[in-house]
């Protein structure tokens, strides 16, 4: 039996619970390994809780999830590899066992984050078939170099073998008792589920193909169920589906609203998702609504076909029309999220968005600019042809010697000017709706990393998604 501790380190505000390590200590714990976590999230001085931890405790190994590597946001760039590099330093210092990285951050620049911090190990992909088959090698000192997904050292030299993508109807249903869940309710205003992984669109800017696999694999709707009601045990009623778009395939998200609804729990909870816009219609508006859904943040990217196509995305400005009126027809809060800078962008061209914005009236509209790259996607494919280097025009952030693109680093279309902020602000005018990813107005962003307003107002009751939260505070509502 291996020991095996798993770390996370992810300490934004407001404070979000780290899922995959309730999964991978179930996993870890069913095949007859001894799971601990050290939650690293809520500490004032996280060496000393590193300190007392590996006095108190051994391990055979170290598991580290990496959920981000920066905050994804132009306006403020906050990379997070140094501060997770200077906390496993730390950890050598108390223990020799290997140290593993995994988690949908380190997913996309594998090879990179474990050159960076000087871990042992990194896992691409799933890891809830992988660990368990790790922690027994590592424990027995047996061959490692044959494990799906494992990224490993040889001399100076690293390989990666291909990731493995788990059937998620495999996975042991959670009883999500491993983490302090109520605490990160009272703190986070939400509690996280997965109804699935992957996805199979073909978005340029996207990374969760390479975190999560291209596919979608489906969660059994009993499975989400169960999980949800062993949360609403702890007291937990408010939720957040961590799906990259939950309805697609669309018939997945019609039978996990049906059976919330068969289950009871649509009366007893609240809850949130990420969607595309395109398929959806007014059967899935009522459905959703009917089990319980508060609210939709739809990724609409822009108002313009030309941009839409640019960013990979396979709807029309039609289908965003088509939608907001759907939405509004079933008084549905929902929130528009977009993606401005990326190839091809003009001023016309956000112009043209943000007044598209304005006549078809989300609940709220969420300004995102500039495009962080991802290795692996279409715009970092795009780039490297254009030429990774700091005379490229069209980039921003750490691009010296940063080929993994590991650092945050954002495409902004050079034709939008050096003025771009200021002229998106002006389209905006003072129009309440927006949330603009602005540096120079940062009271008005929706940053979820630090952010001071959001996590008063949790502390104070709120409950949701950030972004409903942030719209409840502006229109003055509790």
């Amino acid at each position: 039996m291996a020991i095996v501790v798993l770390i996370n380190p992810n300490q934004m505000k407001p404070a979000v619970a780290p899922l995959a390590l309730e999964y991978l200590a179930e996993s870890l714990k069913s095949t007859g390994q001894e799971p601990h976590i050290l939650d690293l999230c809520f500490s004032e001085d996280w060496e000393s809780d590193i300190v007392s931890w590996f006095r108190a405790n051994s391990a055979d190994l170290v598991g580290f999830t990496i959920r981000n590597t920066d905050d994804c946001y132009f306006a403020s760039q906050d990379f997070f590899l140094p501060v997770y590099k200077r906390m496993i330093e730390s950890i050598r210092k108390h223990t020799d066992a290997p140290i593993v990285l995994g988690g949908a951050g380190l997913s996309v620049a594998p090879e990179a984050a474990l050159r960076m911090t000087g871990a042992d190990y990194a896992v691409r992909g799933d890891g809830e078939l992988v660990l368990p088959i790790l922690a027994e090698r590592v424990t027995h000192g047996a061959e490692t170099t044959d494990i799906p997904g494992l990224v490993y050292r040889i001399g100076e030299r690293l390989y990666s073998n291909p990731p493995v993508w788990t059937d998620l109807s495999e996975i042991p249903t959670l009883r999500r008792t491993w983490l302090d869940n109520r605490r990160y309710f009272e703190e986070g205003g939400q509690a996280g589920i997965e109804t699935k992984r992957g996805c199979g669109m073909r978005c340029t800017y996207c990374a969760d193909p390479a975190s999560k696999g291209n596919s979608c694999r489906l969660r059994p709707p009993q499975y989400v169920v169960d999980e949800i009601n062993a949360l609403v045990q702890q007291g937990i009623n408010c939720y957040h589906l961590c799906d990259a778009e939950f309805n697609i395939p669309y018939s997945h998200a019609e039978a996990v609203c049906h059976a919330i609804i068969d289950s009871g729990l649509a009366s007893k909870i609240g809850w949130y998702t990420y969607a595309s816009v395109t398929p959806f219609d007014d059967e899935l508006a009522r459905l959703m609504k009917r089990a319980g859904c508060l609210g939709i943040d739809f990724g609409a990217d822009s108002g313009n076909d030309q941009m839409l196509r640019s960013l990979g995305r396979h709807f029309t400005t039609q289908d965003v029309r088509r939608t907001a009126e759907i939405c509004h027809r079933h008084k549905i809060t929902f929130m528009y999220d977009l993606l401005l800078g990326g190839p091809g962008e003009t001023r016309a061209s956000i112009r043209q968005t943000i007044e598209l914005m304005k006549e078809i009236s989300p609940s709220r509209v969420g300004v995102s600019l500039g495009v962080r790259i991802y290795a692996g996607t279409g715009i970092a494919n795009l780039v490297l042809e254009e030429g990774f280097s700091e005379t490229n025009p069209n980039l921003r952030g750490n691009i010296k010697g940063n080929e993994s693109f590991l650092a945050p680093v954002y495409y902004l279309s050079a034709e939008l000017g050096s003025d771009i902020d200021e002229y998106i602000t002006e389209l905006i005018a003072d129009d309440p709706r927006f949330f603009h990813a602005s540096r120079s107005q940062l009271d008005s962003n929706y940053n979820y990393n630090d952010n001071s307003i959001l996590v008063q107002a949790i502390r104070s009751g709120m409950r949701g998604a950030y972004w409903d939260i942030l719209r409840r505070i502006r229109e003055g509502h509790s």
